[in-house]
C-alpha cells in the first residue's frame, strides 16, 4: 500500500483540536488494487493519525455526497 496523500484538512466543529482529514489513498488494499479516498477524524489534531476512518471507492463519491446531502436537508435547520 502506498502512502496516503492529503487533500484537505477541515477543522471538526464542536471540538477543540479536532480535524477531519481527507486523503487519496493509492492502491488502498495491496498492489493493483483501486484507489480510494480515505476520511479521517481525529480528536486531538494530529490529522496523520486519525482515531477513525473510511475508505471510499472514487466510483461511489458522488453517491456518497448525495446521502450526505440529503441528511443534512432532513436533520439540521
Amino acid at each position: 500500500m502506498s502512502s496516503a496523500v492529503l487533500v484537505k484538512e477541515i477543522p471538526l466543529a464542536s471540538s477543540k483540536k479536532g480535524v477531519i482529514s481527507v486523503s487519496h489513498l493509492p492502491e488502498a488494499y495491496g498492489a493493483g488494487s483501486k484507489n480510494v479516498v480515505s476520511i479521517g477524524i481525529n480528536l486531538s489534531g494530529e490529522s496523520g493519525e486519525p482515531t477513525w476512518k473510511a475508505h471510499i471507492p472514487y466510483e461511489n463519491i458522488d453517491e456518497v455526497i448525495k446521502a450526505l446531502q440529503e441528511a443534512q436537508e432532513k436533520y439540521v435547520n
